[in-house]
């Protein structure tokens, strides 16, 4: 039980992380959607010591992958 709690508490904070980085003209679906996105390769885009801005990497990818999804271009 306190493996599972755990693992809840690690997915909701993951989640808070995450909202700070929608857009206010995100509809719910497109940001549930991109916020699995961002959250799924989120370990591969870790920001290095040096700041090498992999972070904003990621976002960028989330929002044209988002638009691609959603928009079609």
């Amino acid at each position: 039980a306190a493996a599972v709690e755990e693992l809840v508490s690690g997915v909701r904070q993951a989640a808070d992380f995450a909202e700070q980085f929608r857009s206010y003209s995100e509809s719910e679906k497109q940001w549930k959607a991109r916020m699995e996105f961002i959250l799924r390769h989120l370990p591969d885009y870790r920001d290095p010591p040096d700041g090498g801005g992999r972070l904003d990497q990621l976002l960028s990818l989330s929002m044209v992958w988002a638009n691609h999804l959603f928009l079609g271009c």
